[in-house]
């Protein structure tokens, strides 16, 4: 991964530097444009925060391990973020 998110142009180092809140609001953002690319989305690119799938996937599995396990979100487990890039990148 490059870095930079062509949306924002902040690195992976600049968001994890930010507030626990910031990156598990920005997790669910990527978790949210995850479903609705595979959905209504029509597998546009377009609609991904990062610009792309793997892209996507590295910044979803970035923040996930980020945290510490005791706070990691219960809404996401790394399993689904698996599943999401099964879906996205395998099953094209």
């Amino acid at each position: 991964m490059n870095g930079m998110n062509k949306t924002e142009g902040m690195t992976v180092e600049e968001v994890m530097r930010r507030d626990k809140r910031f990156r598990y609001m920005l997790l669910a953002r990527l978790q949210s444009d995850c479903e609705y690319y595979l959905g209504f989305g029509n597998r546009s690119t377009g609609r991904l925060w990062a610009g792309d799938e793997a892209r996507q996937i590295e910044w979803m599995t970035r923040l996930y391990d980020g945290f510490p396990e005791d706070e990691k979100p219960r809404w996401l487990t790394r399993e689904e973020i698996a599943e999401y890039a099964n879906r996205m990148l395998v099953d094209r």
